[in-house]
């Protein structure tokens, strides 16, 4: 053990399978009936990880091998996911966090050479059971450093941690506008506390947004309810104490994929065929609802935050510990294209809150708000992703349908609360 690390029995992390008594794996959230977590994973006997006490300096545990030396012999077909994972491989780290109550371990990415990494706000909050959450970081050659949190954003389920360790080689952050559909998707994570873990498939949809319950970190006591909605985090396995308590659920634009994402991947990146960070694995889907405590794994639909929403969260968390969002001030619910259809075609405004910037920009009850900056919204789901998607105090183009009639009108963005 290296002079100033940390020791400490071992212990399973990351949602699904665990090394270690009250442990868990994160993974990413679920859609219930449909989509499961696959962030943080936990549990008892499985992949081996070691819990480091409080303290300084790195440990270098029993990690991966270090990898052989592969000739690429084609840019094309299978072999290019070999590049991919040589490539990135070194900017995913393993994320393990711990307190009195739960533990489990997730995936992160490093961002740049002073250690800054970005993971899940579910991740490091052990899906909003701890507030202040021990940190380790594994990186891909076995060395473990103690993290500290720099900021969370619950609205996104975005967070950055740092370490200070030396030769960090970052992730290469890719544009998440120019993909398309059946574009290749490479996932690298910790799914089932497995490091290095890589699995492939393709892009295979765009413009999802889901809905999950909040990961913000909440007092002790209560239990924790989807509101009803379809997706939501799946509780870790292995963890002991209180759920947490009920949330305002938050709605993320996320990629969809084939690419296998399991409990573990959460917080992990979701790559292109140029190894370029295209998302972060935030959730997975799952073929039937899942009970507490259970977990699913991946039924080929996961789904990544898309990168370029991501970098404006990373940018104002790490120069100000917090980000910002937009809010309408609008209460809003889906429309059905007629009477009983399933199908949506906007988002119906059902109240306007008093002195907000809906109320400014003259948008009211009745309205269909079926566009924002020439995106189209075809639920209230779509809506409020977007209207997050923006920084507090941003302008945008709202077309909305008032007494079957196409209207335009500017709105200046008020700022949503910090949860």
């Amino acid at each position: 053990m290296a002079k100033g690390s940390r020791g400490g029995a071992a212990s399973p992390y990351g949602r699904g399978a665990w090394v270690g008594p009250g442990a868990k794996r994160f993974g990413v959230p679920v859609l219930i009936g449909s989509v499961v977590a696959a962030g943080l994973l936990g549990g008892a006997a499985g992949v081996e990880s070691r819990a480091q006490p409080a303290g300084g300096g790195a440990v270098v545990a029993s990690g991966p091998a270090a990898p052989t030396q592969i000739t690429v012999n084609s840019t094309d077909g299978p072999a290019s996911i070999t590049a991919v994972a040589q490539k990135a491989t070194p900017g995913v780290v393993t994320i393990s966090a711990s307190s009195t109550a739960a533990a489990g371990t997730g995936s992160g990415i490093v961002l740049d050479s002073q250690g800054h990494i970005l993971t899940n706000t579910h991740v490091v909050t052990l899906d909003g059971q701890s507030a202040a959450a021990s940190i380790d970081v594994r990186t891909s050659d076995g060395s473990v450093y103690p993290g500290t949190i720099v900021g969370i954003d619950p609205l996104s389920d975005l967070a950055v941690v740092k370490i200070d360790a030396p030769n960090l080689v970052p992730a290469v952050l890719g544009d998440s506008s120019k993909v398309n559909v059946g574009d290749t998707a490479i996932a690298i994570g910790a799914p089932l506390g497995l490091q290095d873990t890589v699995t492939n498939g393709i892009i295979s949809a765009l413009g999802r947004s889901i809905s999950i319950a909040s990961s913000a970190p909440q007092a002790p006591g209560s239990s924790n309810g989807n509101n009803g909605r379809r997706y939501r985090f799946a509780p870790p396995n292995g963890v002991g104490g209180s759920s947490p308590a009920a949330q305002a659920d938050i709605s993320l634009d996320v990629l969809q994929t084939d690419a296998a994402v399991n409990p573990g991947n959460s917080g992990g990146p979701l790559l292109n065929a140029r190894g370029e960070v295209i998302g972060v694995n935030v959730a997975i889907a799952s073929a039937g609802a899942t009970t507490a405590g259970s977990q699913s794994g991946s039924i080929g639909v996961g789904f990544a935050i898309e990168i370029n929403n991501a970098k404006r969260i990373v940018q104002e968390i790490i120069a100000n510990g917090s980000a910002t969002h937009g809010q309408l001030g609008a209460a809003v619910t889906s429309h059905p294209a007629e009477a009983g259809s399933q199908f949506n075609v906007g988002a119906e405004v059902t109240t306007v809150t008093s002195g907000s910037a809906a109320e400014a920009a003259g948008i009211q009850k009745g309205d269909i708000i079926t566009g924002i900056n020439g995106r189209s919204i075809q639920d209230a789901d779509q809506l409020t992703a977007a209207v997050r998607d923006q920084p507090g105090g941003a302008s945008v183009r709202i077309t909305l349908l008032r007494g079957g009639r196409d209207q335009q009108m500017d709105v200046k963005l008020g700022t949503a609360p910090k949860t």
